[in-house]
């Protein structure tokens, strides 16, 4: 199984991990920005107006209003990753990967809004009367290309599994049993159904639930940030002026930092961008499709928001915690993972100025690092050799080894600087922290204190539920497409069924498929939209004639 998912990381890496698969996100959001003149910028006045129902007319045809879909599309972006994935990015880039971050959404905010009008514009009725639509059906019934449609549609039913249910509830289960020692199997099987209830009452229900949800877990992490941001004040005005002047220096090391360039900053923000609100991908589009508006470019409007919304918002908000908290730079003690542990043989020390640039060339992969080979020497839990061990790239402090809960005296073998685990043997330390964990230790640095990580939790749980709601659609649409409405409720079953086994097995091969499923949804729908270049500017001039005969009293944007 090890090696079957390194295969398909390798797969991935050449796919969605690759830095052409970045570009062609961005080329095209930027294409489409300045083709269509900026529309983030100049229409966004009239996307609030919108999602209020200012531009509705009585008859409009759709399942859901247009706060339900947006509400609906932000659930599904909403996430996991606006609380572990920016404190990865980081972790990984320093501040200025927020600058990146920030710059990628306003760029997906174009690129959303060209996507939801198009798939709003060719959605269908279904055979049961309820809403289909997505980027499949102007694929089948624009473009004429059916094929590309499937393999937008089998990818989106990959993704609803691998992104939206899997990693979610695995990530809650986790994170319910560090914070509270309830048992992954109880927590997955009340949260199933929670799940069926919603899911099994369609799109209204989901909408209904997601209007309500989204919102409520929008203001309860809001104020929980706000909270620390405000106790360290003090520190508000220097993380904003290290989130641009790192832009232009890159980050020097700092506490347990080593450092990071600008093109490690910029790989690292622009990737959490673009994976945060999800613009190219194609799955909000499948949400908006559902709304009531005869007029797509009106809800392409209203999607316009999500990335405003989702990065600029939420994960700045997530951003700025990190960093007045200063705890982004700080060693803290933990129970080191497998997997971020790297052996250098030799002592190295972050105080001497040329070994901490010697380790910042090694992390940054500038110059190949002397890695460890064979075994390590343990005496009453503490190394005996001359060996520094990496954690979370930091220089790991106080290292203590273990054998199930004993300090160990032996030997710990390692491969090319990898630790080769072995039953019952844990490490601690103090080192940096990334993801969930740092966040929760920023929580924690405010008049909050310990109660501070409740309140990451009980985010992580429902923004990774509400996660899960939504992808349930975008699958069922999916399914809808290839196979009809009959297919849907055994997908549903399947769905809520894989919700609870996930919650205490290993779901790591799925989430790794996800990322080559990720690719297969992208592609072809950057690749229709720009096909579709000169019919989305047409679209957006045909919507602002109608608003000026209905509104001749307002000021419209002139193309």
């Amino acid at each position: 199984m090890h090696q079957l998912n390194d295969f398909i990381s390798r797969i991935d890496g050449y796919i969605g991990g690759s830095q052409w698969f970045v570009f062609l996100l961005l080329g095209t959001g930027l294409f489409f920005t300045i083709y269509l003149k900026f529309p983030q910028f100049r229409y966004l006045k009239h996307s609030l107006r919108i999602v209020r129902g200012k531009f509705d007319k009585a008859g409009d045809v759709g399942d859901t209003t247009h706060f339900q879909a947006l509400a609906t599309a932000l659930s599904g972006t909403v996430g996991t990753g606006n609380i572990a994935g920016v404190a990865l990015a980081v972790h990984l880039g320093g501040p200025a990967a927020l600058f990146w971050m920030l710059m990628t959404a306003a760029v997906g905010m174009t690129t959303k809004f060209v996507e939801v009008t198009l798939s709003h514009k060719y959605r269908e009725i279904t055979e049961d009367g309820s809403i289909a639509g997505g980027p499949m059906y102007y694929m089948k019934n624009r473009l004429k290309m059916r094929w590309l449609a499937a393999i937008f549609s089998g990818a989106a039913i990959l993704c609803s599994f691998g992104t939206g249910n899997l990693p979610q509830i695995n990530s809650i289960s986790n994170a319910v049993f560090t914070t509270f020692g309830i048992q992954h199997y109880i927590t997955g099987g009340v949260l199933a159904g929670f799940l069926a209830a919603v899911i099994l009452g369609g799109i209204k229900r989901i909408a209904r639930v997601t209007s309500l949800l989204v919102p409520f877990m929008a203001i309860f992490y809001f104020l929980g940030a706000m909270a620390v941001i405000f106790y360290n004040y003090q520190n508000i005005l220097p993380s904003l002026y290290s989130v641009v002047h790192d832009v232009f220096t890159g980050t020097a090391a700092t506490g347990g930092f080593l450092g990071a360039g600008l093109a490690f900053a910029f790989n690292r923000g622009v990737n959490r961008g673009l994976f945060s609100n999800e613009a190219g991908q194609g799955s909000a589009p499948i949400a908006h499709a559902a709304a009531r508006a005869h007029e797509p470019v009106s809800e392409g409007l209203v999607a316009l928001l999500e990335p405003f919304i989702d990065t600029i918002i939420i994960c700045m908000i997530t951003g700025m915690v990190l960093l007045a908290s200063g705890v982004w730079n700080e060693k803290f003690e933990n129970q080191f993972q497998s997997a971020d542990i790297v052996a250098l043989a030799g002592s190295y020390h972050e105080s001497d100025p040329q070994q901490a640039a010697a380790l910042y060339d090694w992390i940054s992969g500038d110059r190949e690092p002397p890695l460890f080979e064979g075994k390590m020497k343990v005496t009453e839990g503490r190394i005996s050799d001359a060996v520094t061990l990496l954690h979370a790239r930091s220089v790991a402090e106080e290292v203590m080894i273990f054998l199930k809960g004993v300090p160990y005296t032996g030997e710990v073998a390692f491969s090319q600087g990898k630790l080769i685990p072995a039953d019952g043997v844990t490490i601690t330390g103090k080192s940096l922290v990334h993801s969930a964990p740092l966040t929760n230790f920023a929580f924690s640095k405010s008049w909050l204190g310990k109660y501070g990580s409740y309140i990451v939790t009980f985010s992580l749980l429902l923004f990774a539920f509400s996660t899960a709601i939504s992808w349930s659609y975008y699958g069922d649409r999916a399914v809808t497409y290839l196979v009809g409405t009959r297919g849907v409720i055994w997908f549903r079953i399947i769905y809520i069924a894989g919700f609870f086994i996930a919650s205490f097995t290993d779901t790591t091969i799925i989430w790794t498929i996800s990322g080559i499923a990720i690719a297969l949804m992208t592609i072809p729908n950057l690749f229709g939209i720009l096909i579709l270049h000169k019919e989305m500017k047409n679209e957006v001039r045909l919507f602002w004639k109608e608003y000026a005969l209905r509104y001749p009293d307002e000021k419209v944007p002139r193309d």
